[in-house]
């Protein structure tokens, strides 16, 4: 039931399943009940009541989504042979936002997921032809990305509560590390160190978060009023209630998510698709869960300000789905599971929103702690990113292919960044792995495994 080694190719359910779930999203986007983009959504509140029209609705979420879908969403699912979230559900948004009628949009969706698990199968056995092989390559950024990813949450720790506990952080990781790695050869322990790792850091920082907090409220510098939740229930109780009316959109939503994080092609991040593509969903659900945290005030804060719910909710769909995947069911028995878990999470998810952005009033330092969770996973994966692409330069290309990407990397930040940096890298691999054949035809460029 696992992805693909090698190439895209997956089984007919599974492309069902992933039909199925672009449909869906693309219906509540055309309702402006959730999309994908967490950019996009505060946008939303004036296109619900009417003062931006569709095709610009449309147009911002394009504007907002095309370099993760083109520089970050294509790139990855071509290196691990696993679908993710930009390349499924930005266009998806984009399209259901587009749609006048909401058939149109399901018709739209179907087709995108049509698209994402055929199209991409001819994409991969063409690459599969060429002189360099630069979608192999891609594959080199692996290494980078689970590595560095368990660091995001010494970022966030040194940003919020400074360099002695961002030291004291990094420390500690580093020896949970070199424990795992060592109980691994002397004990035959198969357990992914650095995700270890990284669910320490992120243990730490919402304990020193906590503990903030609660010394604030002995002190008496940190009071929640009744007076407080009044003024927010008054500013957001219409835009939770219209969540919570449409719950069975929701919870179809839900459905679909579930079973497309259950079925094996499916990865919710940049590390988690690659542990997918291993068939790793242990270690997939772990890093996934702990990517929780840092989305969580952020979409319950923005969709109780817009009205507008995330397409994957707070993400906590996704290690749901992948722990599913480890029971290796029958299939029939993994998607009922799968749509069962998913309505029942999505349902709770819109009935709790309201009172989850109550609890978060009450705990300042750990909602800001999601800031800087979301910003350390930024910083970390950039810098992964980064180092992968240019590694992935260095197998197809040797040093003309470290100076193509590099050098387009180095222009777009010179250009103001027109591709988000983040995308920057494995757009240029794209770039550069397409050149490269191009100047091997020509005769003026040897491919290394050919040299």
């Amino acid at each position: 039931m696992g992805a693909a080694q090698g190439a895209i190719n997956f089984q007919i359910w599974q492309s069902i399943v992933v039909m199925l779930v672009c449909g869906i999203g693309a219906v509540l986007a055309q309702q402006a009940l959730a999309v994908f983009n967490d950019g996009v959504r505060p946008f939303l509140l004036d296109f619900i009541q009417g003062r931006t029209a569709r095709p610009a609705m449309a147009a911002i979420a394009f504007g907002l989504s095309a370099g993760f879908i083109f520089g970050l969403g294509a790139p990855m699912a071509l290196a691990t042979t696993v679908l993710n979230p930009w390349l499924l559900f930005l266009p998806v948004e984009i399209l259901g936002l587009l749609a006048p009628r909401k058939w149109i949009a399901a018709i739209a969706g179907v087709a995108w997921g049509a698209v994402c698990s055929f199209g991409l199968v001819g994409a991969t056995q063409v690459a599969s032809l060429l002189p360099v092989d630069f979608l192999g390559s891609l594959q080199s950024m692996s290494g980078p990305i689970l590595w560095l990813f368990a660091l995001f949450p010494v970022i966030a720790i040194t940003r919020q509560f400074g360099k002695m506990w961002g030291a004291i952080s990094f420390g500690a990781e580093l020896l949970v590390v070199l424990f795992i790695v060592k109980a691994a050869e002397w004990w035959g322990w198969s357990v992914f160190a650095p995700s270890v790792a990284m669910a320490l850091g992120v243990v730490m920082l919402i304990v020193l978060a906590l503990v903030k907090d609660h010394r604030e409220k002995r002190a008496g510098n940190l009071v929640t009023s009744a007076e407080d939740e009044a003024v927010m229930d008054e500013l957001f109780g219409p835009n939770a209630a219209r969540l919570r009316k449409n719950i069975v959109w929701f919870m179809a939503l839900g459905t679909g998510v579930a079973m497309v994080a259950a079925s094996g092609i499916f990865g919710g991040g940049e590390a988690t698709s690659f542990l997918i593509a291993k068939g790793d969903f242990a270690g997939a659900a772990a890093l996934d869960a702990v990517r929780v945290l840092g989305f969580v005030p952020l979409i319950v804060t923005t969709a109780l300000a817009s009205g507008a719910y995330a397409m994957a909710g707070i993400t906590i769909v996704y290690p749901i789905g992948y722990l599913i995947a480890t029971l290796n069911l029958p299939v029939p028995a993994t998607l009922g599971l799968a749509a069962v878990a998913g309505a029942a999470v999505f349902g709770a998810e819109i009935l709790g929103v309201a009172a989850i952005g109550r609890w978060l009033g009450r705990w300042p330092s750990l909602r800001d702690s999601s800031d800087h969770i979301r910003n350390g996973i930024t910083e970390s994966l950039g810098l992964a990113i980064l180092i992968g692409s240019l590694m992935a330069a260095n197998t197809m290309g040797g040093g003309m292919g470290m100076l193509i990407v590099g050098g387009l990397y180095l222009l777009n930040e010179a250009m103001g960044k027109p591709v988000v940096r983040m995308a920057a890298g494995p757009a240029a691999v794209i770039v550069a792995g397409i050149l490269l054949n191009l100047m091997t035809w020509v005769g003026l460029f040897t491919p290394i495994a050919a040299g």
